[in-house]
Protein backbone atom coordinates (compact mmCIF):
# COMPACT_ATOMS: atom_id res chain seq x y z
CA UNK A 1 0.00 0.00 0.00
CA UNK A 2 2.27 2.72 -1.23
CA UNK A 3 -0.40 5.38 -1.46
CA UNK A 4 -0.80 7.05 1.94
CA UNK A 5 -4.51 7.46 1.19
CA UNK A 6 -5.02 3.70 1.09
CA UNK A 7 -3.97 2.42 4.47
CA UNK A 8 -5.81 0.55 7.16
CA UNK A 9 -5.29 3.02 9.96
CA UNK A 10 -7.49 1.36 12.59
CA UNK A 11 -7.03 -2.39 12.19
CA UNK A 12 -10.19 -3.30 14.12
CA UNK A 13 -12.72 -1.03 12.42
CA UNK A 14 -15.07 -2.12 9.63
CA UNK A 15 -13.54 -1.58 6.19
CA UNK A 16 -14.65 -1.84 2.59
CA UNK A 17 -11.85 -3.69 0.80
CA UNK A 18 -11.38 -4.34 -2.89
CA UNK A 19 -8.66 -6.34 -4.53
CA UNK A 20 -8.28 -7.54 -8.06
CA UNK A 21 -6.56 -10.23 -10.06
CA UNK A 22 -3.47 -9.00 -11.92
CA UNK A 23 -4.29 -7.67 -15.37
CA UNK A 24 -7.97 -8.08 -14.43
CA UNK A 25 -7.97 -11.70 -15.67
CA UNK A 26 -11.44 -13.25 -15.44
CA UNK A 27 -10.38 -16.20 -13.29
CA UNK A 28 -13.58 -16.53 -11.29
CA UNK A 29 -15.74 -17.43 -14.26
CA UNK A 30 -14.92 -20.98 -13.17
CA UNK A 31 -16.61 -22.16 -9.96
CA UNK A 32 -13.55 -24.27 -9.12
CA UNK A 33 -11.49 -21.12 -8.50
CA UNK A 34 -14.30 -19.07 -6.95
CA UNK A 35 -14.92 -21.85 -4.44
CA UNK A 36 -11.31 -21.59 -3.24
CA UNK A 37 -12.04 -17.97 -2.29
CA UNK A 38 -15.26 -18.94 -0.52
CA UNK A 39 -13.57 -21.71 1.45
CA UNK A 40 -10.72 -19.42 2.41
CA UNK A 41 -13.13 -16.76 3.68
CA UNK A 42 -14.87 -19.43 5.77
CA UNK A 43 -11.52 -20.58 7.15
CA UNK A 44 -10.57 -17.01 8.07
CA UNK A 45 -13.90 -16.60 9.84
CA UNK A 46 -13.45 -19.77 11.88
CA UNK A 47 -9.72 -19.53 12.59
CA UNK A 48 -8.58 -15.94 12.24
CA UNK A 49 -11.39 -13.84 13.69
CA UNK A 50 -12.57 -12.42 10.37
CA UNK A 51 -16.04 -10.89 10.43
CA UNK A 52 -17.61 -10.78 6.96
CA UNK A 53 -20.34 -8.16 6.92
CA UNK A 54 -20.92 -8.21 3.14
CA UNK A 55 -19.09 -9.59 0.12
CA UNK A 56 -19.21 -10.01 -3.64
CA UNK A 57 -16.82 -12.01 -5.81
CA UNK A 58 -16.88 -10.91 -9.43
CA UNK A 59 -15.03 -12.50 -12.36
CA UNK A 60 -11.76 -10.70 -11.62
CA UNK A 61 -12.06 -8.94 -8.27
CA UNK A 62 -13.61 -9.16 -4.85
CA UNK A 63 -15.35 -6.60 -2.65
CA UNK A 64 -15.49 -7.21 1.08
CA UNK A 65 -16.90 -5.35 4.04
CA UNK A 66 -14.95 -6.90 6.88
CA UNK A 67 -13.48 -6.45 10.32
CA UNK A 68 -11.45 -8.58 12.69
CA UNK A 69 -11.35 -9.34 16.36
CA UNK A 70 -8.23 -8.70 18.39
CA UNK A 71 -5.45 -9.76 18.47
CA UNK A 72 -5.23 -10.58 14.74
CA UNK A 73 -5.26 -7.43 12.64
CA UNK A 74 -7.20 -6.94 9.44
CA UNK A 75 -3.93 -6.49 7.52
CA UNK A 76 -2.66 -9.84 8.80
CA UNK A 77 -5.85 -11.66 7.82
CA UNK A 78 -5.91 -10.08 4.36
CA UNK A 79 -2.23 -10.89 3.81
CA UNK A 80 -2.79 -14.54 4.76
CA UNK A 81 -6.00 -14.75 2.73
CA UNK A 82 -4.35 -13.36 -0.39
CA UNK A 83 -1.30 -15.60 -0.02
CA UNK A 84 -3.35 -18.77 0.53
CA UNK A 85 -5.85 -18.11 -2.26
CA UNK A 86 -3.20 -17.09 -4.77
CA UNK A 87 -1.12 -20.22 -4.13
CA UNK A 88 -4.12 -22.55 -4.26
CA UNK A 89 -5.80 -20.97 -7.27
CA UNK A 90 -2.57 -21.14 -9.26
CA UNK A 91 -2.17 -24.83 -8.27
CA UNK A 92 -5.77 -25.45 -9.34
CA UNK A 93 -5.12 -23.78 -12.70
CA UNK A 94 -1.92 -25.82 -13.19
CA UNK A 95 -3.73 -29.07 -12.37
CA UNK A 96 -6.90 -28.36 -14.34
CA UNK A 97 -6.62 -30.44 -17.52
CA UNK A 98 -9.80 -28.81 -18.86
CA UNK A 99 -8.57 -25.20 -18.43
CA UNK A 100 -8.31 -23.80 -21.95
CA UNK A 101 -6.69 -20.58 -20.68
CA UNK A 102 -4.04 -22.30 -18.54
CA UNK A 103 -0.85 -21.35 -20.40
CA UNK A 104 -1.98 -17.80 -21.02
CA UNK A 105 -3.01 -17.16 -17.40
CA UNK A 106 0.11 -18.75 -15.91
CA UNK A 107 2.30 -16.72 -18.26
CA UNK A 108 0.66 -13.48 -17.12
CA UNK A 109 0.92 -14.45 -13.44
CA UNK A 110 4.59 -15.33 -13.95
CA UNK A 111 5.34 -12.03 -15.69
CA UNK A 112 3.59 -10.11 -12.92
CA UNK A 113 5.58 -12.07 -10.34
CA UNK A 114 8.87 -11.22 -12.05
CA UNK A 115 8.05 -7.51 -11.65
CA UNK A 116 7.52 -7.87 -7.90
CA UNK A 117 10.56 -8.60 -5.74
CA UNK A 118 8.31 -10.02 -2.98
CA UNK A 119 7.32 -13.00 -5.17
CA UNK A 120 9.28 -16.10 -6.03
CA UNK A 121 7.24 -17.25 -9.02
CA UNK A 122 3.75 -15.92 -9.62
CA UNK A 123 1.65 -12.97 -8.60
CA UNK A 124 -2.09 -13.56 -8.62
CA UNK A 125 -3.60 -10.59 -6.75
CA UNK A 126 -2.71 -6.97 -7.35
CA UNK A 127 -0.87 -5.46 -4.39
CA UNK A 128 -3.49 -2.89 -3.44
CA UNK A 129 -6.52 -3.44 -1.21
CA UNK A 130 -7.95 0.09 -1.42
CA UNK A 131 -9.38 0.02 2.10
CA UNK A 132 -12.08 2.51 3.00
CA UNK A 133 -13.08 2.72 6.63
CA UNK A 134 -16.84 2.54 7.03
CA UNK A 135 -16.82 5.22 9.70
CA UNK A 136 -20.44 6.30 9.26
CA UNK A 137 -23.72 4.54 8.66
CA UNK A 138 -24.04 6.33 5.31
CA UNK A 139 -20.65 5.10 4.08
CA UNK A 140 -21.43 1.55 5.20
CA UNK A 141 -24.83 1.50 3.49
CA UNK A 142 -23.46 2.96 0.25
CA UNK A 143 -20.71 0.33 0.13
CA UNK A 144 -23.14 -2.52 0.86
CA UNK A 145 -25.40 -1.26 -1.91
CA UNK A 146 -22.47 -0.78 -4.31
CA UNK A 147 -21.07 -4.28 -3.88
CA UNK A 148 -24.46 -6.00 -4.11
CA UNK A 149 -25.36 -4.05 -7.26
CA UNK A 150 -22.08 -5.00 -8.94
CA UNK A 151 -23.37 -8.21 -10.60
CA UNK A 152 -26.58 -6.42 -11.62
CA UNK A 153 -24.59 -3.61 -13.27
CA UNK A 154 -22.46 -6.27 -15.02
CA UNK A 155 -25.62 -7.86 -16.45
CA UNK A 156 -25.06 -11.19 -14.69
CA UNK A 157 -28.34 -11.18 -12.75
CA UNK A 158 -31.49 -9.12 -12.52
CA UNK A 159 -31.62 -8.93 -8.73
CA UNK A 160 -28.91 -8.63 -6.11
CA UNK A 161 -30.27 -11.69 -4.31
CA UNK A 162 -29.78 -13.90 -7.38
CA UNK A 163 -25.98 -13.76 -7.50
CA UNK A 164 -24.48 -16.83 -5.82
CA UNK A 165 -21.06 -15.38 -4.97
CA UNK A 166 -22.24 -12.54 -2.78
CA UNK A 167 -24.11 -11.76 0.39
CA UNK A 168 -27.06 -10.43 -1.61
CA UNK A 169 -29.17 -13.46 -0.75
CA UNK A 170 -28.51 -12.83 2.96
CA UNK A 171 -29.49 -9.17 2.73
CA UNK A 172 -32.52 -9.37 0.44
CA UNK A 173 -34.16 -12.72 1.31
CA UNK A 174 -34.69 -14.93 4.32
CA UNK A 175 -32.19 -17.43 2.94
CA UNK A 176 -28.53 -17.96 3.77
CA UNK A 177 -25.74 -17.55 1.26
CA UNK A 178 -22.40 -19.32 0.94
CA UNK A 179 -20.71 -17.40 3.77
CA UNK A 180 -21.95 -16.64 7.28
CA UNK A 181 -22.66 -12.91 7.50
CA UNK A 182 -22.08 -10.77 10.59
CA UNK A 183 -24.75 -8.13 10.14
CA UNK A 184 -24.05 -4.70 11.56
CA UNK A 185 -26.84 -2.90 13.44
Amino acid sequence: MSDAGYQIRDQFKVHFITFSVVEWIDVFTRALYADIVVESLRYCQLNKGLNVHAWCLMSNHIHLIVSTNEPITLSEVLRDFKKFTSTNIIKAIENNTRESRKNWMLWIFKKAGEKNERNKNYQFWQQENHPIECSTYEILQSKIKYLHENPVRAGLVRNESDYVYSSGVDYYTNEKGLIEINFLN
